[in-house]
């Protein structure tokens, strides 16, 4: 592929200090060897890799889970122009998610400092007050409950474990750790924890890997492949990310190719409630690919990397988002195209919703936290340089969510609970269910939160608190992957429930042990 170049100011008489230059052959650091970056250079990758963010997020907007389990055709237009991030910041700020996720764990590290506990990070997210879904919200929901980190992430716990959430807003982690990649995996490896398990947690592993790597490599296939030590080879998240390199190095030049073999191979979800048997995928492996797809098929260019990450479709805005925020960091603000670039000086003092800090607050503060770590793990400032300690990456230890289940079957429950029906029993086959559904309540009424018995078998398997109010919901009513395999009655109890008040089941999702002959890939 086409090599990149660093441009990195090099102070010269660094004696012991290896420096990374202009180079087409990758020369791979060694473990506790010295790099040296300027920092004007580090400054400017950092800012590359905020920038890149907010214009990969910003362009794929419009596609959002609109093409789900289809490629977008190239006959469709993705408009850009100057005035695409001032339209979103004013009139739908919430596309930011991802980013203003960041920082809530970027604010905590400033408030707290690099040591910060997790339980900090945990509370600080889950009484923010914006909105959130998947397992974000159901960690949220579990944080609220006294369920803290690790457990609020666990699979046991959240339905949504192997879902997208902590890839979208790992790329603090790397950003804060130049070179450094075990540093930005640890880090990784916690606050994932808060929200995700196995698979949910390596896509931000991988993705603050990436970011750590790309600040002293200038060649995307050897970032792309070295980030992947960071994850253990056992887990689907490897082997999903092995495959997409490996189509690659067959056939270089037709993403389409890969986009097809990823779709035929890794598009099944069995955790997530909204994805199991629907064409919708939030899971991480799957979206991590498409984020994969964009950073080796772009070969470097910017807009190539930005398109083709978007147009493999699902989440759209946040896997162009961390594509072209890795590449930003790797080649810098200063190198990203003018067309890119267009309309970003309108956004840059303006504070993402639910924050109070900008682009520009945060490419100041992102560089003071990116310091502090390179301190923290042996480097050190030297005039206008900063010598960076190299990590060579080390894998993390394995884990799997929803191992040895397998989903059967999906059906609709439908008819709430009311004051006046506050009983409804259903049977099911199998070793596990989830039962989705909500609380709700009739318009202009106050919130509150309303409790039903679940039981299982006639036995009490919890009583489940159920809000009405969308921050502190609870997605799913009730769940359990432990029962033994057989036929079981599942009986909702709903206590005391006013009138103008309801709990909507949703739909029955029922897991066996047993392997379904059909389908292969599980």
């Amino acid at each position: 592929m086409k090599k990149l170049i660093l441009t990195l100011i090099i102070a010269a008489g660094m004696a012991g200090c290896q420096s990374v230059q202009k180079k087409s052959t990758v020369q791979p650091f060694k473990e506790g060897e010295s790099v040296r970056i300027s920092k004007d250079i580090l400054q400017d990758k950092i800012k590359g890799g905020w920038a890149g963010q907010v214009i990969g997020c910003t362009y794929g907007g419009p596609t959002e889970f609109r093409w789900n389990g289809t490629m977008i055709g190239d006959h469709v237009p993705i408009p850009w122009d100057e005035t695409r991030m001032l339209w979103y910041y004013e009139n739908s700020p919430g596309l930011y998610d991802d980013i203003y996720m960041d920082l809530t764990f970027v604010e905590v590290f400033e408030k707290f400092g690099l040591d910060a506990p997790d339980s900090l990070h945990a509370q600080a997210f889950a009484k923010a007050e914006y909105p959130l879904w998947h397992a974000n919200q159901a960690a949220r929901y579990n944080i609220l409950n006294g369920i803290m980190p690790p457990e609020s992430g666990h699979w046991k716990n959240n339905p949504h474990a192997d879902d997208i959430d902590f890839q979208i807003e790992a790329d603090f982690a790397g950003l804060m750790a130049p070179g450094m990649v075990n540093s930005a995996a640890e880090i990784g490896n916690r606050i994932g924890h808060i929200m995700n398990y196995g698979d949910g947690v390596y896509g931000g592993i991988y993705v603050a890997s990436m970011y750590a790597l790309a600040f002293i490599y200038d060649d995307m296939e050897f970032i792309v492949e070295k980030a992947l030590k960071t994850i253990p080879p056992e887990s689907e998240f490897y082997q999903c990310i092995y495959d997409v390199i490996q189509w690659h190095e067959q056939n270089p030049d037709d993403w389409k190719t890969a986009w097809f073999e990823a779709q035929k191979k890794w598009t099944f979800d069995k955790g997530c409630p909204d994805g199991v048997f629907v064409p919708f995928n939030i899971d991480a492996k799957i979206n991590a690919a498409y984020i994969v797809i964009g950073l080796l098929y772009g070969d470097g260019d910017f807009g190539a990397t930005v398109d083709i990450s978007t147009r493999c479709g699902y989440d759209s805005d946040c896997n162009p988002a961390n594509a072209a925020g890795i590449l930003g960091t790797m080649i810098g603000y200063n190198q990203i195209p003018d067309y890119w670039k267009q309309g970003i000086n309108k956004v840059e003092n303006m504070d993402f919703q639910y924050t109070d800090m900008s682009l520009n607050k945060v490419y100041d503060i992102g560089f003071r936290h990116a310091s502090e770590m390179i301190k923290q793990n042996g480097g050190s400032e030297k005039g206008n340089d900063i010598i960076i300690t190299y990590q060579e990456p080390k894998t993390v230890p394995f884990e799997m969510a929803f191992e040895g289940l397998y989903p059967i079957e999906r059906k609709r429950i439908g008819r709430a609970l009311t004051n006046n029906n506050a009983e409804r029993a259903f049977e099911f086959e199998g070793s596990g269910f989830v039962l989705t559904g909500q609380a709700a309540k009739s318009e202009k009424m106050a919130d509150m939160t309303l409790e039903v018995d679940v039981l299982i078998n006639g036995q009490l398997l919890e009583t489940v608190k159920m809000p009405t109010s969308w921050l502190t919901r609870r997605l799913e009513i009730a769940w359990n992957y432990d029962l033994p395999e057989g036929k079981h009655t599942l009986t909702l109890k709903a206590r005391n429930i006013p009138e103008g008040y309801r709990i909507e089941p949703g739909e029955l999702i029922t897991y066996s042990r047993k392997k379904p002959y059909s389908r292969i890939y599980f």
